[in-house]
């Protein structure tokens, strides 16, 4: 235990510090050649009608998480018996690539910085790599929602939910959760491909993001408070909102950062030449601004603050009893 608290708060430093560094291969590539690998094999082994794709990606489902957390296992076992030292350090990498905070933070100040200098094509591609919906339909204000947006979602898979796992479970647990996550990016489609296959993962993201996301929206709140931004109206939107969404999970807190910054975001977007219909989340009491990103990140930062420390208070607790 005494080892989890230190490697949990050694890997958040060391995430606020170097983020993602693009030169060195993140173990998430491998969780996404996992995945591949599964799906293929698994598709060979199932009949491609509606039964057996759903029956398939039942299988899949459950056999990403459990592989990856069977090598995070493995890869621990074997530090622990090279010694306390090595145990430490491979804990805190893999605290460390869990987490996605400076992450999320360099790639949505890219689109800030981009806006900011008046670059509105640099903008879109920037904020490109970090959405899914078409960007170049997007003005300088739906490049800023965009940006907002990811961040606001992203606090809770990127973030927080990592850390809840981590506390309960260890680096095993926490990858068992990114694995699931992982999976839910690359198959969780209602298209023509994974409307069958993908559906047990889509749901089994949505459960494992259930706790967290709701804790995330209350951390958020919290922010929300120590930041001086509109707190009231944040619980205001939060309890309006927090559905608006076609996931259970999404407008948690997206709903919080809206009312936090008194903006509307949401709404419909295009994906692939397609106009989808969407709900609003917010108000339009304002436009939205670039200076929106950088209060993103400010409740992003903080909210994952007070996460980490409950995080290390609960870790502290399973020491004590």
């Amino acid at each position: 235990m005494v080892t989890h608290i230190a490697s949990i708060l050694t890997g958040f430093i060391l995430d606020a510090v170097f983020g993602d560094p693009h030169f060195f291969p993140h173990p998430v590539r491998a969780i996404g050649w996992l995945i591949n690998r599964l799906e293929n094999g698994i598709r060979t082994l199932f009949p491609g009608t509606e039964k057996g794709e759903l029956a398939g990606g039942a299988v899949f489902a459950v056999l990403v998480p459990a592989v990856t957390a069977l090598a995070a296992a493995l890869l621990l076992a074997a530090a622990k018996a090279a010694g306390d030292a090595v145990l430490f350090f491979a804990e805190s990498v893999l605290v460390y690539f869990l987490l996605a905070a400076r992450s999320l933070r360099d790639e949505s100040m890219k689109v800030y910085h981009s806006l900011k200098k008046g670059d509105v094509e640099e903008a879109r591609y920037n904020v490109s790599m970090i959405v899914g919906r078409d960007t170049s339909v997007l003005d300088e204000a739906g490049i800023a929602r965009a940006a907002v947006e990811t961040v606001a979602e992203n606090t809770s898979d990127g973030v927080i939910a990592p850390l809840f796992f981590l506390a309960l479970g260890g680096p095993v647990l926490g990858w068992a959760y990114k694995a699931v996550n992982t999976m839910d990016s690359m198959v969780g489609y209602k298209n023509e491909k994974y409307l069958f296959f993908g559906r047990a993962a889509a749901r089994f993201d949505d459960l494992v993001n259930f706790i967290p996301a709701r804790l995330s929206a209350v951390l958020m709140i919290g922010a929300a408070l120590i930041g001086r931004m509109d707190f009231q109206n944040a619980v205001r939107i939060f309890r309006r909102d927090r559905f608006n969404h076609k996931s259970p999970n999404s407008a948690q807190t997206e709903a919080v950062c809206a009312g936090a910054l008194c903006i509307r975001l949401a709404g419909d977007a295009w994906y692939f030449g397609e106009l989808c219909k969407k709900p609003f989340i917010g108000d339009d009491i304002r436009p939205v601004e670039q200076d929106d990103i950088k209060k993103a990140n400010r409740l992003m930062y903080t909210a994952s603050g007070l996460a980490l420390f409950l995080a290390l208070a609960w870790q502290e607790v399973m020491v004590l009893y």
